[in-house]
C-alpha cells in the first residue's frame, strides 16, 4: 500500500515518479521528475522537467524550481521573512497576516543535502549549493557556494 496524499488540484506531467509518504497539494510538477519519500510540496510551487527531489525535503509555497534541478535530501525552503505564530491581536496568524516571499531555483542548479534556502533568493543556472549550507542571498550562475551563511567557493570552470 502506498501512503501518499496527492490532492486533486496537483498537476502532474508525464512520467512523474512519486515515492511513498509524500504530501502534495496545489502544485505543478512537470515531465520526468522524481519525488522521493517523505517530501512535502505546497500550493503554488512549480517544478520543471527532469528534476530530482530527494527524500525528506520541504518545498513551501512561493518556490519555483526550473528544469534539470537536483535537490538533495532534507533540503528546506523558507517563504516568510519574519515568521510568527500569532498576529498582533494574539490570535493564530492566517494567510492574511504574512507575506509569501518567492524563491527561484534556475535550470540545472544543484542543492546539497540539509541545505536551507531562505526566501527571496535566486540560485542561478548550474550553481551548486554545498550540503548543510544556509543560503541567505542570491547565488550567481555557475558558482559553487557553501557554509553558514553560504559563501562563494569558486566559479565552475574557473
Amino acid at each position: 500500500m502506498q501512503f501518499q496524499s496527492i490532492e486533486s488540484d496537483v498537476k502532474l506531467g508525464r512520467n512523474v515518479r512519486i515515492f511513498n509518504f509524500v504530501n502534495l497539494y496545489g502544485c505543478e510538477i512537470d515531465d520526468d521528475t522524481k519525488i522521493g519519500a517523505f517530501v512535502e510540496i505546497q500550493k503554488g510551487v512549480k517544478i520543471g522537467k527532469k528534476c530530482k527531489i530527494s527524500s525528506h525535503t520541504f518545498i513551501c509555497e512561493g518556490v519555483t524550481i526550473e528544469s534539470d534541478v537536483f535537490i538533495g535530501h532534507n533540503v528546506t525552503f523558507i517563504n516568510d521573512m519574519y515568521p510568527r505564530a500569532t498576529a498582533a491581536d494574539g490570535n493564530l496568524q492566517t494567510e492574511a497576516d504574512w507575506k509569501c516571499v518567492p524563491t527561484l531555483i534556475r535550470q540545472g542548479a544543484s542543492i546539497g543535502s540539509s541545505a536551507t534556502i531562505l526566501c527571496g533568493v535566486t540560485i542561478g543556472e548550474r550553481a551548486i549549493v554545498g550540503a548543510g549550507s544556509v543560503v541567505t542571498k542570491d547565488v550567481l550562475a555557475d558558482t559553487i557556494v557553501a557554509g553558514n551563511p553560504a559563501r562563494v567557493l569558486r566559479r565552475i570552470g574557473k
